[in-house]
């Protein structure tokens, strides 16, 4: 059985779809009307029959005419990967952001899907007022009413973009770096989010546990605190209205100071699952990401790896020279590793400065607020003294402000 037969297997399972029977069918070309060939449609038409199924799932994307056609000759409902894991999705939001972010994304799905394969509302219906004139179609009605909908949740999810801007403009006047945890789905990212934070967010084994995102406060080893993002998980084949309805969550990753992406290293597609994963990133506008200062690769999991398994993995993490981490967030193996190589990406280019400030100027102590790491303060002849750590960036730009020296 194919790993990716698995993972469609456990996409029906998260919604408690009970499998009756599954299949890997060797497709020569894709069929345009049905996806699949005559024959095995008819013999899916005799499983269905025989064991009394009403579900079928596709695990690819169908034209909204392939659905129909489908649904037309199997007699029952036919969904595909997107749609499948839209419901995971809707069953799995909890916050009223999360269900407002799934309910756009199903509105998205549902209005590319109007035109072809609801033919049974194109008919005329007379109409008054708002709703139209006589003539206009159901359909038109349908997708109007759709993007009335649509307009009404973007306006509600701007609020709560807006209300997320400011409490990352908060933090940064803190100021706490924000360290973003990604991954594939079920990589182990809310357990080591857990391991890390000392918190306790759902963790589980299986699909899409996290949607919602998370932040706890973590110190580091030199005791600097940051603030841990644990974010929605990623899979292959993604579905755009999703990447789209949770863009204003995943833009904790695009500010994050430091990207952590989680592997499940047990997982014989893991290298697959790692590019899956660098694509939803390079889609959201961090390309490069492989080569970028503050990415680091987790490779979790490693409990479950044979002996010989981790003497190969450590043999092979002796020859990087980047940083890969090999960790075990069940077990803590490597996590104080993590913990350190995060905690120097944080201080990279960062050297300590002296600087007085006046008390009356808001402006710069603002500035230094949302761009040093405060070290030391105090107060003496009514001058603020300020021990600092700046980028040389930030370092330049202050000292057209004010007097600055190294430490």
């Amino acid at each position: 059985m194919s790993s990716r037969l698995d993972e469609a297997i456990g996409l029906a399972r998260a919604i408690n779809l009970d499998i009756v029977f599954s299949d890997v069918p060797r497709l020569k070309e894709i069929k345009p009307a049905t996806f699949f060939s005559r024959g095995f449609v008819d013999d899916l038409t005799k499983k269905i029959q025989d064991n009394k199924i009403d579900l079928l799932v596709v695990d690819a994307k169908l034209s909204p005419v392939q659905q129909r056609n489908l649904e037309t000759t199997l007699k029952v409902k036919v969904i595909d990967r997107t749609a499948l894991i839209l419901e995971i999705f809707g069953d799995r939001a909890v916050t009223s952001e999360g269900k407002l972010q799934v309910e756009l994304a199903h509105l998205t799905y549902q209005r590319s899907r109007l035109v072809r394969s609801w033919t049974h509302l194109e008919r005329q219906r007379g109409g008054a007022g708002f709703l139209g004139g006589p003539g206009e179609k159901q359909i038109e009605i349908d997708r109007r009413l759709i993007d009335e909908k649509i307009t009404k949740i973007k306006k509600e999810l701007e609020k709560v973009k807006n209300t997320r801007a400011l409490q990352r403009t908060n933090r940064r006047k803190v100021p706490y770096p924000v360290v973003a945890l990604v991954g594939y789905t079920n990589a182990g990212k809310s357990s080591l989010f857990n391991r890390l934070s000392g918190s306790s967010a759902l963790t589980a084994d299986m699909l899409f546990a996290t949607l919602d995102p998370t932040l706890r406060k973590v110190v580091l080893p030199s005791g600097k605190e940051s603030i841990v993002s644990d974010t929605v998980g990623f899979i292959s084949d993604l579905p755009h209205e999703l990447i789209m309805a949770f863009r204003s969550t995943l833009e904790e990753v695009l500010e994050a100071d430091v990207i952590v992406h989680v592997r499940d290293v047990s997982n014989p597609d893991t290298d697959l699952q790692r590019r899956d994963v660098l694509e939803v990133l390079a889609g959201l506008g961090l390309k490069d990401m492989e080569t970028a200062a503050n990415y680091v690769e987790v490779l979790n999991k490693t409990d479950l790896l044979s002996p010989d398994e981790q003497n190969i993995l450590n043999q092979k993490l002796k020859n990087q020279h980047k940083d890969i981490i090999s960790i075990s967030a069940l077990t803590g193996q490597g996590c104080d590793t993590l913990l350190e190589t995060i905690d120097r990406m944080l201080s990279r280019g960062s050297k300590i400065y002296k600087l007085q400030v006046r008390p009356e100027d808001g402006k710069l102590q603002s500035l230094l607020y949302e761009k040093a790491e405060i070290i030391d303060k105090d107060v003496a002849g009514g001058t603020i003294y300020y021990t600092v750590k700046l980028k040389d960036a930030d370092a330049r730009r202050l000292s057209k402000m004010t007097d600055i020296k190294s430490a």
